[in-house]
């Protein structure tokens, strides 16, 4: 490609750049940026992605689990082993939470379809006590609920909820077992895929 302007009288015509040569350069600078900016959200992705994460609960803490006991939100003790036996979904919800709120009308009407059935729901709220019982006394729900506070959260953590984030759910088989997990929102799906694991 030749020159498009003509070179002053004298000038060395190799120190004038060429339009090409700028406009590969442009290309240059604007594949390096698109390339910073997919390193960037790749690494963004992947630590949203880790932190979501669940991973192997903590040594022994689903054994751990069965030894609790909480207190509900009128005060009356709650057994964790009174659940053994049967199927149990474990879910963890607080009342500042939009997508645990907007899940649990979804598993008070599984626990209503499938409490016959010999499923159990349980919820355990990572809250503070008056907001968890300001909440219920708007929205009652039929299953169990356990008031665990703020230590609800270090113990989703041992249950293999990494980041601590909600809503968190568990699948527990009759035994004890652990047999799914899950972070964020439940779907109807979710729970149809998870009666046929028992």
């Amino acid at each position: 490609m030749t020159n498009p302007l003509p070179a002053p009288p004298g000038a060395d015509t190799a120190e004038i750049p060429e339009v090409h040569a700028g406009a590969v350069s442009r290309r240059r600078h604007l594949w390096l940026y698109a390339g910073v900016a997919a390193t960037a959200a790749a690494a963004g992705g992947g630590w949203a992605w880790w932190r979501n994460q669940v991973s192997a609960e903590s040594s022994g803490a689903s054994q751990a689990f069965w030894d609790l006991s909480f207190e509900t939100p009128t005060g009356q003790p709650l057994a964790v082993a009174a659940f053994k036996g049967k199927p149990l979904l474990l879910n963890f919800w607080a009342t500042w939470c939009p997508p645990c709120i907007a899940e649990l009308p979804l598993l008070n009407e599984f626990y209503r379809e499938n409490a016959a059935k010999g499923w159990q729901v349980m919820g355990i709220a990572v809250d503070q006590p008056s907001a968890v019982r300001g909440f219920l006394e708007r929205t009652p729900l039929d299953f169990p609920i356990a008031m665990a506070g703020l230590g609800g959260t270090d113990l989703s953590r041992s249950l293999g909820n990494l980041g601590g984030g909600l809503p968190f759910t568990i699948l527990f088989a009759a035994d004890g077992r652990i047999l799914h997990r899950k972070i964020g929102q439940v779907t109807p799906e979710n729970l149809r895929q998870w009666t046929r694991l028992i």
